[in-house]
């Protein structure tokens, strides 16, 4: 079955798994000419957004647990285990989607994160004593070992 260009746009806006499918064909054999490039331009440029959020948010989360781990004292014995699994879980998930790229994209935006993370921290506990710059590396918060004193 041979794909012309306007086949694969309808196909995108009709079947988007047999427009994927057949894209994927095109690239595999080389066929540019027969590409879909608008549709393919907006899948990739949306595809490194959301996974450069989804990246993000886990970071945030890390942030943010750690702080709660280390710093809000009056709910610590309560919640110490329960933070360390959730440091953990978003450790792992952060792990399964890293690439060098989202890692450089991460040391570039940790002081951005570290501040929303603060911001939510310091709602969420009343704490005004937390550091204003970020007390974590990069390495400290991706080691799934790594827990503060």
């Amino acid at each position: 079955m041979k794909t012309q260009t306007l086949d694969l746009k309808e196909l995108y806006q009709n079947e988007y798994d047999q427009w994927l499918t057949e894209t994927v064909k095109l690239l595999k054999s080389r066929e540019l000419e027969k590409l879909d490039y608008d549709n393919l331009i907006e899948e990739l440029e949306t595809l490194g957004r959301s996974e450069r959020n989804a990246v993000k948010s886990l970071l945030l989360q890390i942030i943010t647990h750690l702080m709660l781990y280390q710093f809000w004292q009056e709910e610590r014995e309560r919640n110490l285990n329960h933070w360390a699994a959730e440091i953990i879980t978003f450790r792992v998930q952060l792990e399964d989607k890293m690439t060098t790229n989202l890692r450089n994209y991460l040391e570039s935006e940790l002081p951005k994160i570290y501040q929303n993370a603060l911001l939510i921290v310091q709602k969420k506990t009343q704490l005004n004593s937390l550091p204003e710059q970020c007390p974590y590396s990069l390495e400290q918060l991706f080691d799934k070992h790594w827990f503060p004193d």
